[in-house]
């Protein structure tokens, strides 16, 4: 993309830089935030945050959700997807979060069968 300027705005236009580098390191410290919320999650482990929600614990789902903004952003800003056209963007990011959701479910569905074998002490199907 010669001669095309990036966009020096994040969150849609509501943080804007005067260049660049201020540009990186307003997005490292959005990454370094949402990180830190991760970890403080992780090692507090609030005890309203351990009810089932979808056969897994609201905690968890948080990670997932923080890792998943985690990544958009770095994708969106550091991969420049924000500069791309149209279609590039969709098929990157709707292939993405299908791919991403089919994993969820895999994991949900593999952890649960894992769960319940070693729960009851008995195999309920054989692959």
């Amino acid at each position: 993309m010669a001669g095309h300027e990036h966009k020096l705005e994040i969150f849609r236009g509501l943080w804007k830089f005067k260049s660049n580098v201020q540009k990186i390191w307003g997005v490292l410290a959005f990454l370094t935030f949402v990180t830190a919320i991760e970890v403080v999650l992780g090692i507090i482990k609030p005890e309203s945050l351990m009810a089932s929600f979808f056969g897994m614990k609201l905690l968890n789902w948080i990670f997932i959700i923080l890792t998943i903004v985690k990544a958009y952003y770095i994708t969106w800003d550091f991969m420049h997807m924000r500069d791309e056209v149209k279609a590039l963007r969709r098929v990157v990011v709707w292939t993405s979060i299908f791919l991403i959701c089919y994993l969820v479910f895999i994991l949900l569905q593999e952890g649960g069968y894992v769960e319940s074998v070693y729960s009851s002490g008995y195999v309920k199907r054989d692959f």
